[in-house]
């Protein structure tokens, strides 16, 4: 095990990725290295992030209602979970609960809202919202997660400030239809695409926990890492009450830190954010998944309550990492400048290690 974490650590730091075999070791060490992973994870972490960690708020545009039928989300059609539904929040609204999130400490706002993806009036809903924060702030980033995109509307929200867009994979291509049927995981990779292309970071993540395999598992963190994500969030599943998935409870705090040391391996100079379920299935792990990951969010989930604000900053303080501030840049050099596909081939030229991280 020492041999293969050595081997992971020294690829991660010149930014290569893992191997499908030596992820799926990672995924599959025994708990009396669990320690050494989350290490070997660490120093890949360090490398392209310091002991920087940055801060996410979630703003929720517009709750339940939702005509698809993923099986893990509460907003899904026909989910008997207990869940806020309402309409879509004035932009004032949106812009005063942002707000909050800044003076936390959140370097970028998330604007989520549930549906298949929004109509060209929405679109425009949206941009005045995103208008509306970025004056309100001071120009704080914005990602923006509204569902499927249609032509022409990335270009529309991009224009309007969005510097990010976030649509997750969430499982592997072979899965996929196990756990949606009313959109498929090509529908996905087109609308992470189109973000991109329309000049937005691209953001796109996995949710662990539904009952995957290990193969499921490194085999999008391998698609995120080949789609060229600027940030991978993983979530862990939260298993509601009135769901398809509700009695699934598949993961513990080791499982957990495994998956998280595995996506880093996969991506190593990538934003990794600690995403929705965190408290839930980490619990007094939590502090060590700082070392795999760099980014978290700050607060509350879609639909579920998360840890509060301020005991996040004391647990990054006690830790021994610090909140990224605005002036930072949160990727490295080589992740800011030129086309994905340039990114791409640096990274297999192997040369990253000739480009230092931001400080």
């Amino acid at each position: 095990m020492d041999d293969l974490l050595n081997a992971l650590a020294d690829k991660g730091l010149r930014g290569e990725t893992a191997t499908r075999d030596e992820a799926l070791a990672v995924l599959r060490s025994p708990d009396e290295a669990l320690l050494d992973v989350v290490a070997a994870a660490g120093k890949v972490r360090r490398r392209w992030f310091g002991r920087r960690v940055k801060l996410n708020y979630l703003v929720n545009l517009k709750s339940g209602l939702c005509p698809e039928d993923c099986s893990y989300c509460s907003q899904r059609l026909g989910s008997e979970a207990g869940i806020l539904k309402y309409s879509w929040l004035k932009a004032e609204e949106a812009a005063d609960a942002a707000e909050a999130g800044v003076k936390g400490g959140a370097k970028r706002v998330c604007v989520v809202a549930s549906g298949r993806g929004p109509s060209d009036r929405d679109v425009e809903r949206v941009s005045r919202t995103i208008e509306a924060i970025k004056e309100r702030t001071g120009g704080v980033e914005v990602c923006a997660c509204l569902g499927l995109l249609s032509p022409g509307q990335a270009e529309r929200l991009r224009a309007a400030g969005a510097d990010a867009y976030n649509h997750n994979l969430n499982t592997s291509e072979a899965t996929y239809g196990d756990i949606c049927t009313t959109h498929t995981y090509e529908d996905r990779v087109s609308t992470v695409q189109q973000a991109r292309d329309a000049g937005m970071s691209p953001c796109s993540g996995l949710i662990a926990g539904m009952g995957e395999t290990d193969e499921d598992l490194v085999d999008v963190a391998l698609a995120l890492r080949e789609l060229d994500a600027d940030s991978v969030p993983v979530n862990f599943l939260i298993p509601f009450e009135g769901t398809p998935l509700a009695g699934e409870w598949n993961l513990t705090p080791r499982r957990a830190l495994r998956i998280l040391a595995m996506v880093r391996f996969v991506c190593p100079d990538v934003e990794v954010r600690l995403a929705g379920g965190r408290e839930l299935h980490l619990r007094s792990l939590q502090p060590l998944a700082l070392h795999s990951v760099n980014s978290l969010f700050l607060g509350d989930y879609l639909t579920s309550e998360g840890q509060a604000g301020r005991a996040d900053l004391d647990m990054i303080a006690d830790a021994g990492f610090e909140v990224e501030g605005p002036g930072t840049s949160t990727l490295p050099a080589h992740r800011l400048s030129g086309e994905p596909h340039e990114r791409v081939a640096v990274r297999r030229r192997g040369t990253g290690t000739e480009l230092p991280p931001n400080a």
